[in-house]
């Protein structure tokens, strides 16, 4: 019901409700540490953890967080938002526990999608590996991992499951270590067991990279986890727990379509989200490409399990032979890509501003230093509100200044984005960034064919300088200037990397507004040939709606128009 007002990830906190209570009852939190991965699916740890009263605050403005964040609480031991890094976490937590002679256990809890990122194998490389006494529990929600096979399957999982089993097996192999033939008989009853658990579970990795295997267990069955979980906690080595869950449990909506439920806007709870078509940025990428891709065989569109999210559905739906959804790896994405453009290809990748940056390395290895054609599509650039600070998109322009070869190109209308995703495909032969907002359009402009920039010049003395969405922002505060007599011009940056610029701005003041940070971004590149006041993020932006996170950066209509007029002022009354 809260989060049909707030919005938020639904089917995925409905899917743990029972493994949650399990993980509270049987582990000493917050002294054994929790760590959820990507932990969107955490709001009913949040509500079990002392957060219940404040929980209609959700991913509003000053109010909880919609991911772990250990600022908020001492039960939130490490940080959430980006996905397949929990069980490094852990491992981390874990051994500085046993450096410190601390006997507390650190879980890692990560979904079956957050394993097809590489950063979740070599964290359980390392773990298995360490004989610490963490322990990872598998939230198996059937979205990624193939079911097991049959009835003996189940069987086996009960039989294993079950107290009696664990105490027999216990006393028999504490009995048979006793002595050499004994060891043998062990080493002899792992061999056939491995066996047997391969034909039928298919899952002995875990066994192999060095964990004690308990699972798959029934993940809506209190009683069984908790006795499964209790098992775990009492183990010398790692422990690896698969428990079986169904995302979007107990609300029937969200359980018919998991994945449109996973993250939701405000709704009415009784009838369920409504089905319709949002015409987005997102929506208005994936349409532009499929027309391309119509008339171009070559056109490739690359996806790290965000098919829908980037709007690349139709396009997969369309094109299959020609959509590749590689998972939650975005550094396989990006060089993949690069692959494809060597083979002759002309590869779109789609992928959110705040994951890219963690294919920063093949950016510039796989791509920029061989020149690579490729487009990728850097969604949710700029402020992207409730999900916060770990998904502001914010630092994409700053990390894609300092690659050789890209051009990043920054559309603010739908019409833009058209225009500016063909240029990058047939009009620049060079790896190319087209970075857009998440949501609508703020207005339209009259952009019919690319150039690198707009200069409205109308001879006023003080020019304001932006790019993307915030251009609507900074016409609106020269419009409530203009009527303070305060006369001023407009340069829109389009192409943002490299920078083309008029020989010569000859003002009086200078302002550049970025929706970005700060140090390496394009306000300081631009600023180099031209001085200029600055506003732009400054800091960490939380959480909140988008409108409200401007204005505390100084980015709304109003806030640019005080600013300005502040400064203006200030010379004025020196002078």
């Amino acid at each position: 019901d809260n989060i049909s007002k707030t919005g938020g990830h639904l089917a995925s906190n409905l899917g743990v409700v029972e493994l949650t209570v399990a993980i509270l009852k049987v582990f000493d939190v917050p002294e054994d540490k929790i760590v959820w991965d990507v932990g969107h699916q955490s709001y009913v740890y949040k509500i079990l953890t002392g957060r219940k009263d404040k929980f209609w605050s959700l991913r509003s403005k000053g109010g909880l967080s919609g991911f772990p964040s250990p600022l908020e609480s001492s039960y939130d031991a490490f940080i959430g938002g980006h996905s397949s890094t929990s069980v490094s976490a852990a491992l981390g937590i874990q051994t500085a526990k046993k450096l410190s002679a601390n006997k507390n256990k650190a879980i890692a809890v990560i979904g079956d999608g957050a394993l097809s990122g590489g950063l979740a194998y070599e964290g359980l490389n390392n773990s298995g590996r360490s004989k610490s006494k963490m322990v990872v529990i598998l939230n198996d929600n059937e979205m990624s991992i193939s079911q097991n096979v049959g009835a003996m399957a189940r069987y086996l999982s009960n039989l294993r499951n079950k107290p009696a089993y664990f105490s027999l097996k216990d006393k028999v192999f504490n009995f048979l270590k006793g002595s050499k033939l004994g060891r043998r008989f062990i080493r002899s009853i792992i061999r056939s067991k491995k066996a047997l658990k391969e034909l039928i579970y298919n899952n002995t990795v875990f066994e192999d990279m060095g964990f004690n295997y308990l699972g798959p267990v029934d993940g809506h069955n209190l009683p069984v986890l908790i006795r499964v979980l209790e098992r775990a906690k009492t183990l010398n080595l790692p422990a690896f727990v698969h428990v079986k869950t169904i995302k979007g449990k107990g609300y029937e909506p969200a359980e018919k379509n998991p994945s449109g439920y996973h993250g939701v806007s405000c709704f009415d709870a009784e009838y369920g989200c409504e089905n319709k078509e949002k015409k987005d940025f997102s929506y208005i990428f994936g349409k532009t490409l499929s027309l391309l891709a119509e008339n171009d065989e070559d056109i490739c569109a690359v996806s790290a399990a965000m098919a829908d999210g980037t709007g690349l559905s139709g396009f997969s739906a369309n094109f299959p032979k020609r959509f590749f959804d590689v998972g939650i790896a975005e550094q396989h994405a990006i060089t993949f890509a690069a692959g494809l453009s060597a083979g002759g290809k002309k590869p779109v990748v789609a992928l959110y501003s705040s994951f890219l940056q963690r294919a920063y390395d093949q950016l510039l290895h796989d791509v920029a230093l061989e020149n690579q054609h490729i487009v990728i599509g850097v969604d949710r650039a700029g402020i992207t509100g409730e999900d916060g600070k770990t998904h502001q998109g914010i630092y994409d322009a700053a990390f894609l200044n300092t690659l050789p070869s890209f051009n990043v190109l920054a559309p603010a209308s739908f019409k833009e984005l058209e225009i500016m995703l063909k240029t990058a495909l047939y009009d620049i032969d060079a790896p190319v960034v087209v970075r857009y907002p998440k949501g609508k359009e703020w207005g339209q402009t009259d952009f019919e064919e690319f150039k690198p920039y707009n200069y409205e010049n109308n001879g006023g003395k003080i020019l304001l300088v932006t790019y993307g969405r915030l251009y609507f922002n900074i016409k609106t505060a020269q419009r409530l200037l203009n009527e303070k007599g305060i006369e001023c011009d407009i340069l829109k940056l389009n192409k943002i990397k490299p920078l083309e610029l008029p020989d010569k701005l000859n003002y009086e003041h200078i302002f550049f507004f970025e929706e970005g940070v700060r140090n390496g971004g394009i306000a300081e590149s631009f600023a180099s040939r031209f001085p200029c006041h600055i506003k732009c993020a400054e800091d960490i932006v939380f959480h909140g709606k988008v409108e409200e996170l401007l204005k505390e950066c100084g980015l709304d209509s109003d806030s640019v128009f005080e600013y300005v007029w502040s400064v203006i002022n200030e010379r004025e009354n020196k002078a």
